[in-house]
């Protein structure tokens, strides 16, 4: 009876066109659309032209500091501030006419760089003219110094050398949070619909009370519903995971060169779908709750957008603990253990440990949710419109 009552569920769901989208064709969607821009932004703005404003009446010896640079394209007006006011220029620079004359007389001159950090194209652009000002600079002072004889390395007593950890693979962090942001996103996505209609949409519909009426046990038919929306948010996740691993392979460049799983792969790849599963069910159990309240669709959803707009919130916490910071906690807290398995399967590091605080503290979550849900589904105030 399990089965049938299973079965008929998940038809009637994969026939209605909204739950099809929103399990299909919006995480394909969401997927490309993200993949693609991250993969762009990991690129550091290789290939991309800068249009750097500068007054009309530089000299060219001041250009030609620039000239090694063949991204930036000078371009000259009268006033460099009003071309990035109308958008003509992604930054302005704005020097005395006799700048190189003034440096090699051994006179003070100032230089005024203009562009808004907000922007990433202008703070881009403002970076590379800074650096190209700053070789510049240590090209006058070593110039200066062996005039008179002396060693550049007198005022440069020892020499930094800064490695990140991922420097090898800068997109990992990224990755780390597109990855469980995008899976959290759509698996409510593609869950909320099937809630809703289940439960409140049953009772809308005034099916609910014959329902009831069948010689089958109510907690047959909550197990039955509870496991259609299981189902259909693990099928979301996984077509998630799937449209994305698929989309890192052959449409992106700098994410693929970043992912790199080595002899683990598959085994990453198993624990993330087994992950994505038990993420699923416990969100299951949640819209399962916010659907037996809700009297009617449109209140069921209003109850379960909260729920589902807290996923974004840990994906901001990971972000900024490093790998081997993480502690317990990131683990047994549901929702936040999501992010943090997902982190450190995608840095390639399986963990058993937190695996399984990860899975139990998801499934004590799960359980009484659903034990909370068999209370109120047994009450005909909870399930009779």
């Amino acid at each position: 009876m399990l089965r049938n009552i299973y079965l008929k569920e998940m038809i009637d769901c994969f026939r209605d066109r909204r739950t099809l989208f929103l399990t299909v064709l919006m995480p394909i969607v969401m997927m490309t659309a993200l993949t693609l821009f991250y993969d762009k932004m990991l690129s550091g703005g290789k290939g991309e032209t800068y249009n750097l404003a500068v007054n009309s009446t530089i000299t060219k010896d001041a250009e030609d500091i620039f000239s090694k640079n063949k991204n930036i394209n000078l371009v000259k007006y009268a006033d460099p501030e009003e071309a990035i006011k109308d958008g003509k220029a992604q930054a302005a620079l704005i020097i005395a006419p006799d700048f190189v004359e003034s440096i090699q007389k051994g006179e003070e001159v100032s230089v005024k760089l203009l562009g808004d950090s907000f922007s990433q194209k202008s703070s881009d652009l403002m970076n590379v003219v800074k650096n190209s000002l700053s070789i510049y600079e240590k090209s006058i002072i070593t110039e200066r110094l062996n005039a008179k004889g002396m060693d550049s390395k007198l005022i440069q007593p020892f020499k930094l050398e800064k490695k990140e950890i991922s420097e090898d693979n800068p997109g990992l962090n990224l990755m780390a949070m597109l990855i469980p942001l995008i899976l959290a996103v759509a698996i409510g996505a593609g869950a909320n619909p099937a809630a809703a209609d289940l439960f409140a949409g049953e009772k809308e519909r005034k099916t609910m009370e014959a329902l009831l009426m069948t010689p089958v046990k109510r907690s047959v038919l909550l197990l039955s519903k509870w496991l259609t929306i299981s189902s259909v948010a693990a099928t979301t996740g996984f077509i998630t995971l799937i449209v994305v691993a698929l989309e890192i392979t052959y449409l992106t460049d700098n994410i693929k060169k970043a992912v790199s799983f080595g002899d683990n792969v598959y085994q990453v790849i198993g624990i993330a779908i087994f992950i994505a599963i038990i993420y699923a069910m416990f969100v299951a159990s949640f819209l399962m709750l916010t659907s037996i309240i809700g009297k009617t669709v449109k209140e069921a959803q209003s109850y379960s957008t909260p729920i589902l707009m807290i996923a974004a919130f840990p994906g901001m916490i990971t972000s900024s603990v490093g790998i081997n910071e993480m502690t317990i906690k990131h683990f047994a807290i549901p929702i936040l253990n999501l992010f943090s398995i997902m982190k450190e399967l995608i840095f390639g590091i399986i963990n058993v440990e937190h695996i399984l605080i990860m899975i139990g503290s998801n499934i004590i979550c799960i359980a009484v949710l659903f034990i909370i849900g068999r209370i109120l589904f047994l009450k005909d105030k909870w399930v009779m419109n």
